[in-house]
């Protein structure tokens, strides 16, 4: 799971850079959104998912029974 979660890491690394639109302001997405704002916007809901993911799924479980045994106080 930790590669493939790298892997999409990867890939929204390479899709971030959006060499493609990055000048360009048309077409408009719902009439008024610029191509590349609403790119950007779609990087980052994938990003926010992707650590969610990654939280959720990679996150190490000896970290949490240490806390709950009161780490090293």
């Amino acid at each position: 799971m930790k590669v493939l979660l790298g892997i999409f890491l990867l890939a929204l690394i390479v899709l971030h850079q959006d060499f493609w639109w990055h000048d360009r302001y048309t077409p408009l997405i719902f009439g008024f959104v610029p191509i590349s704002l609403a790119w950007h916007v779609g990087i980052s809901l994938a990003a926010g998912l992707l650590w969610f993911l990654a939280v959720t799924l990679a996150w190490p479980h000896e970290l949490d029974a240490v806390e709950a045994e009161g780490g090293d106080q």
